[in-house]
């Protein structure tokens, strides 16, 4: 008997289909999870993969997954061609905040969607970020991580009219406590609209950005 039961309606019913959370789950759960997707044809996103845990994953199964170290994200089959150009920015305060961003890009490929990068815009040197403004509110979603104060997502949802959401990052030091600073001050932004999803969670950013995406058709 088996001790997961993979949701195999969940694109059915809402668009996206079921990723595997790999924390705390043991090859072997992986493996049989892995090669449950296979039996049904099931493509299969896994998150928060790590190094350790793929190779014992690739030792354990004959398939061979697309693997990304940075995201910690593996695709189990080719994910579809894009079919558009890019509607989805991602777009991080610093490079610490890249593993996050590229959680998120990631999971916008699997599902098909291309994403502009933009890269290291903190508010500490703004002019880094006015040069890419013009760029930024070409795009309907901005999908924005920052640690220590946060202030980014907040600037940026209020210099652009599309969609913003933010995700706070577990990066700084003492009162960052973890990203819960950078968690704090989204949630009590003066910006009007502005989302927010959990601390890193990068992963589930792109979900709601490609659910926006969804409803603008």
């Amino acid at each position: 008997m088996t001790d997961f039961v993979l949701d195999h309606e969940r694109e059915r019913r809402i668009g996206l289909p079921e990723a595997v959370f790999s924390a705390g789950k043991s090859v072997a759960q992986l493996a049989a999870i892995v090669a449950e997707a296979e039996r049904h044809g099931r493509r299969l996103l896994l998150t928060r993969l790590d190094g350790e845990q793929h190779a014992a994953l690739c030792a354990a199964i004959e398939v061979r997954l697309d693997y990304d170290q940075v995201s910690a994200t593996a695709f189990l089959g080719a994910p579809p061609p894009p079919l558009r150009a890019p509607r989805v920015g991602v777009v991080t305060a610093g490079t610490s905040d890249v593993p996050v961003s590229e959680e998120a890009l990631r999971t916008l490929r699997f599902h098909g969607e291309d994403a502009v990068r933009v890269a290291d815009v903190g508010v500490a040197g703004l002019w880094r970020l006015m040069a890419r403004l013009e760029q930024l509110r070409t795009l309907p979603v901005l999908i924005v991580a920052a640690g220590m104060d946060a202030a980014l997502p907040s600037v940026l949802a209020g210099l652009v009219g599309g969609a913003v959401i933010a995700v706070p990052t577990s990066v700084g030091y003492g009162v960052a406590a973890g990203g819960h600073a950078a968690l704090h001050a989204v949630l009590a932004s003066c910006a009007p609209g502005l989302v927010v999803v959990n601390i890193d969670n990068g992963y589930g950013a792109a979900c709601a950005a490609l659910r926006i995406l969804a409803a603008m058709h």
